[in-house]
């Protein structure tokens, strides 16, 4: 028999499911409102939690590559998510999952960098841009053996048929030297000064040196003489001649102690500017009662050009290396104005016709000096064919050099001026254009 089809009962069945639907829907919606509502709350909180997470996780990071300069500087995508749709919003714990994760990743890098070397830090003067003059010298090593590097002869080891490390022994050696004189002379100052007399070391100290400059032979064998001319034959002036057996051991000693000491105050003058750093270029001269800030690279010879503050006689230009050289020369001296014949006077300013031919020496200088301050000249050696007319204003020390212009002997123009200057320290005073006028009413 077919079965009869039951009506369903009321609350029951598909109503009560259709009911439970709309409930829970009703629920759904009820709920979904609220988290609209609070959505730009939470949202707003979890920005600013993952801020400060952020910031505290960066500080560390900056922190390491301070101290270990080994990590590489972290990017953009290691420090914060690239969009806003990384982070889930609905979650409170997303901050603090992503703080581990990054965490872990920090360490996975470190990890990975270790194997990497540090950084090498090295001194702020030296510039790796310059070499050592020396052939086949790599710049390693000083003579003093107190430095890594060394830019001059002066302090190639090379040069001084050396070693970096003999260099660096040496050095010690001669510190537990000067230690030991240290003290000496700490025990010698409680002598008396009125009766000094040796001390017993002393007096024995004086017998050896005595025996070892007795013990010395008077001239070199013939393999040793072979020896000496097979180096200078094969280096030339690229390297110290052999200084072996041509003296005795101490005052051999005594000379390298000497280049030592030489070579560290050349080092010390260079790190404090007064020596230029492989440019060959003059930085400044001292000219009479001036010193003077050069402008341009003249062609001084190199022993002279590496300096960086030349010294120069402002009577006769003769150039010199040291304020005390310049103090003898200027006692010893006889010049006070330029040689030639003087053509011009009124009051203190005076123009002084000097031959190229005759005064070479003095022309040279001239044109040397004046390089420093000129940027196109070309003549510098070749000066017997020039007429040299030098401007001066005179005191009670003598005439002091203020500018000069040249003009060749044979020339098709009467007013045909080769080169101009005016010194630096007399410049803006109308010298220049008296100069310029003096040479259009010059006539040979």
């Amino acid at each position: 028999m077919p079965r009869r089809r039951q009506r369903p009962m009321a609350g029951s069945g598909s109503d009560a499911t259709e009911d439970s639907e709309d409930s829970s829907a009703e629920r759904d919606q009820a709920n979904s409102s609220e988290s609209d509502g609070n959505m730009p709350k939470r949202q707003r909180l979890t920005r600013a939690s993952t801020r400060l997470s952020q910031s505290s996780q960066d500080t560390p990071d900056l922190k390491r590559a301070a101290d270990h300069d080994e990590s590489p500087p972290l990017t953009p995508t290691g420090n914060a998510p690239s969009s806003e749709s990384e982070l889930d919003i609905s979650s409170p714990n997303a901050s603090h999952d992503e703080s581990q994760s990054k965490d872990q990743n920090n360490r996975d890098s470190d990890k990975d960098l270790s194997h990497r070397p540090k950084r090498r830090r090295c001194h702020e003067t030296y510039n790796f841009n310059m070499k050592c003059p020396t052939p086949g010298c790599n710049s390693l090593g000083h003579l003093t053996g107190k430095h890594e590097r060394h830019f001059a002869i002066s302090g190639c080891p090379l040069y001084h048929n050396l070693s970096a490390d003999e260099c660096k022994v040496k050095a010690v050696s001669r510190e537990k030297q000067e230690e030991e004189g240290k003290v000496q002379e700490d025990n010698s100052a409680r002598h008396a000064t009125r009766h000094q007399t040796p001390t017993p070391k002393q007096s024995r100290y004086k017998e050896q040196v005595t025996e070892i400059r007795k013990g010395r032979n008077s001239g070199l064998q013939k393999e040793q003489k072979e020896k000496h001319m097979e180096h200078r034959q094969t280096y030339g002036n690229t390297r110290e001649p052999l200084l072996e057996n041509i003296t005795s051991e101490y005052d051999l000693e005594l000379f390298r102690k000497a280049q030592a000491r030489a070579s560290e105050d050349l080092e010390k003058l260079r790190i404090q500017g007064q020596i230029t750093e492989g440019s060959n270029m003059i930085k400044t001269i001292v000219f009479g009662r001036y010193e003077l800030d050069t402008w341009y690279h003249s062609p001084y010879p190199e022993e002279y050009a590496r300096l960086g503050r030349l010294y120069v006689c402002e009577f006769c230009l003769k150039y010199m290396k040291s304020q005390t050289i310049l103090r003898r020369h200027m006692a010893k001296c006889v010049w006070k104005h330029p040689p030639g014949d003087e053509v011009y006077r009124k009051g203190s300013i005076s123009v002084f016709e000097v031959d190229g031919k005759k005064n070479k020496i003095y022309c040279q200088n001239l044109c040397l000096l004046a390089k420093l301050f000129l940027d196109h000249k070309t003549l510098y050696y070749d000066v017997e064919p020039f007429l040299f007319y030098v401007m001066t204003e005179a005191d009670n020390t003598g005439c002091h050099l203020v500018g000069y212009f040249s003009k060749e002997k044979n020339s098709f123009l009467n007013y045909n001026v080769s080169c101009i200057l005016t010194m630096p320290q007399y410049m803006r005073q109308g010298f220049g254009k008296m100069l310029i006028d003096f040479s259009k009413n010059t006539h040979f």
